[in-house]
């Protein structure tokens, strides 16, 4: 198998879903010759799907479990790789929660404030730092690429723990920047519009009822109405932006907070 990242490894948490994020960015990278592993928080029939998959397009593939809100857990995925492949040359913090949603009112501290910033935030550090430490060691340079959200430029009504956690999730990606550039790593974020993912789906359901409209169909309608691209985003479209990243191309970018979202975020 030939390609641009041919004998590169790539890990993206929150990745053994199927049709979610995760699959489809590494399915892009799989597409061009990377070694993949698969993180999600179990390796169940799923997860072992999305494996099978791209091991039928000749991709060399892992499969390690991992709850990110575990620094602990965090490190292990890191080691597991690097036995595995040899090494870490592209990390991608894509698992999240975005499916907690209720009025700020409402909001439960500790069984949805402080789980959904443990996984979008807490987990993004310290996998994070845990990748940055093997880069460094290794001495090769890398990329770390934070899947964060037009949620991370925007208010949204009933989400303010997913808001505030890819706010913060931008924070981190412009402070690890700086300390990191001297190591020959770039960290930026991809802020996606809506997605229709699995999560997204959810998500779809309950603003549409929130919002008035009759049925989710509708609601998807709307939102596409307003998008200058005319339709809601697409795995494959964060994909993109995240190879050009992770390329050569891209290595005097870092820091940066880029939007995917067809013109519907422009700051």
């Amino acid at each position: 198998m030939a390609g641009k990242f041919l004998g590169k490894t790539i890990v993206v948490t929150g990745s053994g879903k199927e049709k979610g994020l995760g699959q489809g960015i590494l399915r892009a990278f799989a597409s061009e010759g990377a070694n993949c592993v698969i993180s999600d928080l179990r390796i169940d029939a799923e997860a072992e799907g999305v494996a099978a998959e791209l091991r039928g397009r000749g991709t060399k593939v892992a499969t390690i479990a991992c709850d990110v809100s575990d620094a602990a857990q965090c490190s292990a995925l890191i080691n597991q790789a690097v036995a595995k492949f040899g090494g870490v040359d592209i990390f991608v913090n894509n698992a999240g929660i975005g499916f907690l949603m209720k009025p700020l009112l409402e909001v439960d501290t500790a069984k949805e404030w402080d789980r959904v910033i443990s996984v979008n935030l807490s987990g993004a550090f310290y996998c994070t730092q845990a990748a940055a430490k093997s880069m460094v060691a290794a001495g090769k340079g890398g990329r770390i690429i934070n899947i964060a959200s037009q949620a991370a430029k925007t208010g949204f009504p009933h989400l303010p723990a997913y808001v505030s956690s890819k706010h913060g999730m931008v924070g981190l990606t412009r402070a690890s920047a700086v300390e990191l550039g001297a190591h020959g790593i770039t960290v930026n974020a991809v802020c996606p519009n809506h997605v229709t993912t699995g999560l997204g789906a959810q998500q779809n359901d309950y603003f549409s009822k929130l919002l008035g409209f009759g049925t989710v169909e509708a609601y998807l309608a709307n939102m596409s109405a307003k998008n200058p691209m005319g339709r809601p985003g697409l795995p494959s479209d964060t994909a993109a932006a995240c190879l050009w990243l992770a390329s050569e191309d891209a290595f005097y970018v870092t820091g940066e907070a880029i939007n995917v979202s067809g013109g519907e975020e422009m700051h």
